[in-house]
């Protein structure tokens, strides 16, 4: 993912995005609102995505997010698995 493609989405849903090259951090806030809580940083860009997403849905998908993220261990292949 790219931080332009980010920021034209977020763009489209009433975010704003900054990348700040002195931290290496990115910014986002919903535009036309004062509520600080209508903001936040993230580390990298996939997770600059994952955070608008969330806000913009109100929060409705996490639950799912972290199951997806705690199933998917890669499952290393045994000789056992592939009968005798």
């Amino acid at each position: 993912m790219l931080w332009t493609e980010i920021r034209s989405w977020a763009k489209t849903l009433g975010y704003d995005t900054i990348k700040d090259k002195d931290d290496g951090k990115y910014y986002w806030a919903k535009l036309d609102d004062t509520n600080p809580d209508n903001s936040g940083v993230a580390n990298s860009v996939s997770k600059l995505a994952k955070a608008i997403f969330n806000h913009h849905t109100d929060y409705k998908w996490v639950d799912l997010q972290n199951e997806y993220d705690k199933n998917k261990e890669i499952k290393r292949a045994n000789l056992s698995d592939y009968g005798t």
